[in-house]
């Protein structure tokens, strides 16, 4: 390893610096410097593809946790209280002893933090040293190697259901077509293929794609989180540019499909692939019960020092009655008694000392302990394993296992995630009125497939069924018509439902044209037979 002097050191730094900062980059091959150091690699100046997700570090671990701690407001609460029993003038109790429990607490906070932090940190090696083949010139093949390995500059070959271990500029295929299809299911969720192309005009694959005969540039525009815009343009030696777009980019963490191998030149590596920019990192996640007690501690400190006010201000009354000086106060070793005032000025704080209950400490311990419960519980579910993959659920946020118990509503779209891909009606509530789909109930109930066809059902008596329709006048009169009719409109004001009905599909439309006219007739739905159209 050659020394280099600090200056030397800051200078290519800086250099460094201002080429990640250009609007565009250039890159070119790192065959032809395969072997030299550093300070002769072009692209020496872009990170390599290794990746760090974790939060804290060895030496900063202490001072960041505690200022992620101090974020509940009862932990300052409490060393408050601790420091202020070191007072010897307002101290209550032993100050050894006021330690022993907010120390207990952010302790076992700590390590649950520091277990967490661990946990990502473990993911981080395995993704780093996952395998993949980078073409040596030296060994004129593509060689196995692990992803931290991968520079910018270098060719990656990716093999069908591999995932690619950073951002590629696609520029071979074994499809003779120059198509590769990749799964996004690990960027976006979805799972559909989408296409991908060479970069026309730049490579010749006869027989076979050579890496070393790649003697163009590529010029690409600064990384952004822009999962579907990309540009690029590849110029040849003879000058001449190709451009390229994101349907020629394979990102990171895409999988490739229905294609034997892939080889790509890397453009973005390790933190500024589009993926890594796209993730913000850990970051410090508070729970509605968190929330909630920290507006109650607020709450109860002022409670808290409202009641030290009224003693502090009563003691310095019932001292102020006193004539002479009371047997019972002893004074300093100077022979010295406080003033009233200043009796009851100490009084606030030893007030607060002995009145500390009033945000009892072991409900915090409490908590820890039913979340530590609540991961095992969670870890070691039965019903959460999945035996195809010989996997268990991993609780990832330790600190919010309580919120999966208040989850109030899902919004999900209609991709299968939820419900397997069977959509199978079963009730509905519109207004507060439960509509009930009793037929879907009773095959769910037998374990049979629901029958496809529009269904109605009705919650009344069923008419018997006539050819055509008809309005059966004779049992109406004026009066009833109009009197429904007016219902009826205010229904529609009100927006409620003149009959219990509920609809498995959509109404057909020649079923809603006779409910209308039925409607601009004023004739009740229960004067109407329905038969076939």
């Amino acid at each position: 390893m050659t020394w280099r002097s600090p200056l030397a050191l800051v200078r290519e730094a800086l250099r460094g610096q201002r080429a990640r900062e250009k609007d565009l980059r250039n890159f070119a091959s790192n065959l032809p410097y395969e072997g030299l150091e550093k300070a002769k690699q072009p692209n020496r100046f872009f990170p390599g593809n290794a990746i760090k997700t974790t939060k804290y570090t060895l030496l900063l671990f202490i001072p960041m946790n505690l200022f992620e701690q101090f974020h509940r407001l009862a932990n300052i609460y409490f060393v408050g209280l601790a420091i202020l029993n070191f007072v010897p003038v307002v101290n209550a109790f032993q100050p050894e002893v006021a330690l022993i429990p907010i120390c207990v607490i952010m302790t076992l906070t700590a390590l649950k933090d520091a277990w967490e932090d661990f946990r990502r940190y473990q993911s981080d090696r395995k993704r780093n040293n996952t395998p993949c083949f980078i073409y040596s010139r030296r060994e004129k093949q593509f060689s196995e190697r692990s992803w931290k390995e991968v520079q910018v500059g270098d060719f990656v070959k990716v093999f069908s259901n591999e995932i690619v271990p950073a951002d590629l500029l696609l520029l071979d295929t074994s499809d003779p077509n120059g198509v590769c299809h990749i799964e996004t299911s690990n960027l976006d969720g979805e799972t559909n293929l989408k296409p991908r192309r060479t970069v026309s005009g730049v490579c010749v694959s006869d027989p076979e794609f050579e890496p070393e005969s790649f003697n163009s540039v590529v010029v690409c525009e600064r990384p952004n989180n822009n999962l579907n815009h990309f540009k690029c343009y590849v110029e040849k030696p003879d000058k001449e540019k190709v451009g390229a777009g994101i349907e020629s980019l394979l990102l990171r963490g895409c999988t490739v499909k229905n294609t034997d191998h892939a080889v790509g030149f890397v453009v973005y590596a390790g933190q500024e692939t589009k993926s890594m920019l796209n993730n913000n990192g850990p970051r410090y996640k508070r729970s509605k019960l968190e929330r909630k007690l920290n507006i109650d501690v607020i709450f109860c400190v002022i409670l808290l020092l409202s009641m030290c006010f009224v003693g502090s201000v009563g003691h310095f009354l019932w001292l102020e009655e006193f004539p002479d000086v009371p047997p019972y106060l002893v004074p300093d070793s100077n022979g010295h008694l406080d003033s009233p005032g200043l009796s009851g000025f100490y009084m606030f704080f030893t007030m607060i000392i002995l009145l500390q209950i009033l945000i009892p400490i072991s409900l915090y311990v409490s908590i820890e302990l039913v979340k530590i419960g609540q991961i095992f519980f969670i870890t070691n579910d039965a019903d959460l394993y999945d035996e195809e993959t010989d996997s268990r659920v991993q609780c990832k946020a330790l600190k919010i296992t309580e919120d999966l118990g208040q989850i109030e509503y899902i919004f999900s779209d209609k991709t299968g995630t939820l419900t397997e891909n069977k959509m199978v009606f079963r009730r509905c509530s519109i207004i507060g009125t439960e509509y009930p789909h009793k037929e879907n109930a009773i095959r769910l109930a037998v374990l049979e497939e629901p029958e496809s066809g529009e269904e109605v059902i009705f919650n009344q008596r069923p008419q018997p069924s006539q050819t055509g329709w008809s309005l059966h006048a004779e049992d109406t009169n004026p009066e009833e018509m109009q009197h429904h009719h007016d219902n009826r409109r205010k229904s529609r004001v009100t927006g409620s439902a003149p009959s219990d009905v509920a609809f498995s599909s959509p109404l057909p439309s020649w079923f809603q044209s006779r409910l209308q006219m039925a409607d601009l007739l004023g004739v009740s739905d229960k004067h109407i037979n329905f038969g076939p159209k």
